[in-house]
């Protein structure tokens, strides 16, 4: 999916509705939620929640979860996501 390392950083992080989405998920890393939840802690709207967890999922930085309706979790055992929290905490961003 990603030509290198870089490419999955910019993906990953390429804006603001991503990174709420992040740090709600990476502040509570062992809750799932659901995009409606999502939405209302990020005051982002529908698409924007949708479209970024699509990414996000397809990157396998967050899991989703088949229930009705899906839960979304920050997948911990993804390296790149293991120092993106620790990046988080070390500028207070989490």
């Amino acid at each position: 999916m990603f030509n290198d390392e870089e490419d999955e950083i910019e993906t990953g992080l390429g804006g603001i509705s991503k990174l709420k989405i992040l740090r709600i998920l990476t502040r509570n890393k062992e809750e799932t939620f659901t995009k409606y939840a999502l939405e209302k802690m990020t005051g982002l709207k529908p698409i924007a929640v949708r479209n970024n967890l699509k990414t996000l999922t397809q990157m396998q930085w967050v899991k989703e979860y088949p229930y009705k309706p899906k839960k979304y979790k920050i997948n911990l055992k993804n390296p790149v996501v293991k120092h993106l929290i620790d990046f988080f905490r070390e500028v207070k961003y989490i």
